[in-house]
């Protein structure tokens, strides 16, 4: 359709009073293109109607049309009152039909005479055939058939749609006249090419077929068609924010400064694996293009991800520009800064870090380094993109776990500087449909490998009766010089919830391993002495660990080689990977217990059964987004996950491929979509997609 005819509003379509209207619009329905882009909920394929003659008892649902001969409405036991109705098709042919609910309403909607269709699953009672229940449908000989006799839609439906009477029946006859009054005004608005190439059904006819189709196979083919659509707009989305990103200009940065081949000469202890190298080639290349990079570095816990963003950082300050690196929290931003700051002590570079616990006079003395440029790499947390934090230079930001910022969060850091190149990391394996869909228009490295010297970690499900197993494995790893984190669902103990807490177990903890020091980490104490307890742990004093999920990103303790985790069954999948990667990060096998109690759910059992199969991040992610489903995966309010009305990327992956290509391949052949060719796509592009997605994707 034209968008001039879509952008109205649903109060111009016949059918529709204002007091509907209003109820549509709270619905998400405003204009006749959201009307006619509601998507049916399900199918019923009435297209097979039976003579009553061949019913047969036990069918799923059939359908039956036939003349009421008569009605009524019956008292049963204790006065309750049913509606009652004998259906003929041909002589002697009846079937019965019975209501109990509605009787009233059923007494004055259906009258002897009338013409019915009755849907529903025939039954046997007293030798009779009858339906119980069953759906019907008024056959009017005067107009079309659009309830019985062909597959049928049924939309979603809220209590406030029923109320104000938009049922699937009402919406059904809303679009049939809607469709029939205007459908001349329908428009392709793919390009003939891509329809031909890719073998679509006409556009026009898909938006008719996905309401009212002919037959399955003319639905299957609408439903692959705006699938298709769907995700080749988004595409297109992403293809001309990549296309207009690469339009800014960056920072020149060569990537082969002095700084950088020393510390890959003579400080870095261990050679570049395979996956490291070649996100640094692909980052150098970026870098030194003279368009400012937007990539995205994906890595499995353990891949080596802040190396890369090290030896990223060196480039830029060889080049003589500023590096900011930001992460979510204290005790990550912390390990940033230790280990950072350890790695390039050799090459007599300030480091700064600045969080919310910066002391105020220490702040002063950072903020000053940073506006005069003589702090050359500041890692903290948001408190890097607050007011009063200026730089000199900015030539590079880092985001570390990059999903846990907000876009606009991102966009501030990003103004900090005049369009520095971006590095997003996220230790988060992401299932490449998700990831072409939330990342698509930024450039991608993805590293599977891990570092030369990284021990294999085995998961075992444990029940409460393993307990002493457990502990008797944690001496064995004290005794050996090693250590071991608890990691506990609560910080103290629920009314509601019967689990083992953080603070109980640290007690419990304490008095079984009394020899040893045992610490404990929540997110409730006070960073001083969080840190302090982490500090302690860290440098080995404390052999035991009990905390909270504040240890699930980046820990780093080479020593750490055992891990429970209680309550197993409460966490999700990625959470309990993450939790794994702290350990394992040293030269000695790790053991990962997953303390669950026996009662779970089948959802519960599968995160665990899949715990103990793999440590592969990415097929972790895989299962994850199978058993939280898409909106889940991330909060959609951050990652700016658009909502598909059609397409599902867990199952549309071939789809999601062909409209990626496709869409790619028209902005690299025309980025601003010239040729007259495009122009009907590019008008519904600008009016129903451009508008509303672009500011999704600007920043990560």
């Amino acid at each position: 359709m034209s968008v001039e005819f879509l952008t109205q509003p649903v109060h111009d379509v016949e059918g529709i009073g204002p007091a509907r209207a209003r109820v549509l619009s709270e619905a998400g329905m405003r204009t006749v293109g959201d009307l006619l882009a509601q998507v049916p909920r399900r199918y019923l394929d009435r297209s097979s109607v039976l003579r009553i003659r061949d019913v047969r008892v036990g069918a799923t649902s059939v359908t039956v049309m036939g003349t009421v001969l008569m009605t009524g409405t019956v008292s049963g036991r204790g006065g309750r009152k049913r509606f009652e109705i004998v259906l003929e098709d041909e002589p002697g042919r009846r079937v019965k039909a019975v209501w109990f609910q509605g009787v009233a309403w059923m007494s004055k909607a259906i009258e002897k005479g009338h013409r019915l269709a009755l849907h529903g699953k025939p039954a046997r009672f007293g030798g009779t055939l009858s339906f119980s229940h069953p759906d019907f449908d008024r056959i009017d000989e005067d107009g079309p058939s659009i309830d019985t006799g062909r597959i049928i839609a049924l939309y979603p439906g809220s209590a406030t749609l029923q109320k104000a009477g938009l049922t699937s029946r009402t919406m059904r006859r809303i679009l049939y006249k809607l469709l029939k009054d205007h459908g001349r005004k329908l428009r392709e608005n793919l390009p003939e090419s891509v329809v031909t190439s890719q073998g679509l059904l006409d556009g026009r006819v898909a938006r008719r077929a996905i309401h009212f189709p002919r037959n399955a196979d003319e639905l299957a083919r609408a439903i692959h068609r705006l699938k298709f659509e769907e995700l080749f707009f988004f595409q297109l989305l992403l293809a001309t924010s990549r296309s207009h990103r690469a339009q800014y200009p960056g920072a020149v940065i060569p990537g082969d400064g002095p700084l950088m081949h020393r510390f890959l000469r003579e400080i870095l202890p261990f050679q570049l694996t395979g996956a490291q190298s070649q996100a640094l080639d692909a980052i150098g290349k970026d870098m030194g293009s003279g368009s400012q990079m937007n990539r995205l570095l994906q890595g499995d816990v353990g891949s080596g991800k802040t190396v890369v963003a090290v030896i990223a950082a060196l480039m830029a300050i060889d080049a003589g520009y500023q590096v900011a690196i930001m992460a979510p929290t204290e005790i990550l931003s912390d390990q940033h800064y230790r280990s950072v700051s350890r790695l390039l002590a050799p090459l007599g570079l300030h480091v700064g870090l600045l969080t919310g616990s910066t002391p105020a006079a220490e702040r002063r003395e950072l903020l000053a380094a940073v506006s005069e440029g003589t702090c050359q790499l500041l890692i903290g947390t948001h408190a890097v993109i607050q007011d009063g934090v200026d730089f000199c230079r900015l030539g590079l930001a880092v985001v570390d776990e990059q999903h846990r910022f907000g876009v606009l969060q991102r966009a501030t850091l990003f103004d900090k500087g005049s369009r520095p190149h971006m590095l997003l990391m996220t230790a988060t394996p992401i299932p490449r449909s998700l990831a072409l869909t939330l990342y698509g228009d930024l450039h991608v490295s993805v590293m599977r490998e891990r570092p030369p010297g990284r021990q294999p970690i085995t998961t075992k499900v444990v029940r409460e009766n393993d307990r002493d197993h457990v502990y008797a494995m944690m001496r064995h790893e004290i005794d050996q010089g090693r250590q071991c984190y608890v990691v506990y669902p609560l910080v103290e103990e629920s009314e509601k919830l019967d689990l083992r807490d953080a603070v109980s177990g640290y007690e419990a903890l304490s008095a079984v391993f009394a020899d040893v020091r045992v610490e404990l980490v929540h997110g409730r104490m006070k960073a001083a002495e969080k840190d302090a307890a982490m500090a302690r742990f860290v440098s080995g004093e404390a052999p035991i660990l009990v905390s909270t999920t504040v240890i699930e990103v980046g820990v780093d303790v080479p020593a750490a080689t055992l891990m429970l985790i209680e309550h197993a069954e409460r966490f999700g999948l990625s959470q309990l990977h993450q939790l794994r990667g702290r350990i394992g990060r040293g030269q000695y096998a790790s053991q990962c217990f997953l303390m669950a109690e026996y009662k779970q759910s089948e959802e519960s059992r599968r995160r665990l059964q899949a715990m103990e199969e793999t440590d592969d991040g990415f097929r972790i992610s895989e299962i994850d987004m199978e058993l939280r489903g898409v909106g889940d995966f991330f909060g959609t309010q951050q990652s700016g996950l658009p909502a598909f009305r059609m397409a599902d990327l867990m199952t549309d992956q071939d789809i999601l491929d062909q409209a990626r290509e496709t869409a790619f391949r028209i902005i690299e052949e025309d980025p601003s979509l010239t040729a007259a060719t495009y122009q009907p796509m590019k008008r519904w592009f600008e009016a129903f997609v451009l508008r509303r997605g672009m500011r999704l994707s600007r920043i990560g």
